[in-house]
């Protein structure tokens, strides 16, 4: 799992077979304390998630396709499965 920032929308006029009615938005990767940390990437949203929302992102294949319901045929590796209210440490 990991945590980030959402900081993007993503919009295409041309969408693969099986991402029709799916938002992926842009997250950027931050440590417990807020900071960067690593290279953005591309999520699709199982929890009406938005910009600047802090969330949590589960990067593995069968666990992704579980939470938004899809069959193993198609192709997930990003999925955010939760918006983190608060951090502490």
């Amino acid at each position: 799992m990991i945590i980030a920032k959402v900081i993007g929308n993503v919009v295409s006029t041309i969408i693969a077979n099986g991402y029709e009615s799916k938002k992926i938005l842009i997250v950027q990767p931050i440590d417990p304390s807020g900071a960067p940390k690593g290279s953005s990437f591309l999520a699709i949203d199982a929890v009406q998630a938005g910009v600047g929302d802090t969330v949590l992102v589960l990067e593995e294949g069968g666990s992704a396709r579980s939470i938004i319901g899809e069959p193993e045929s198609m192709t997930v590796k990003t999925v955010i499965a939760g918006i983190i209210d608060n951090i502490s440490k």
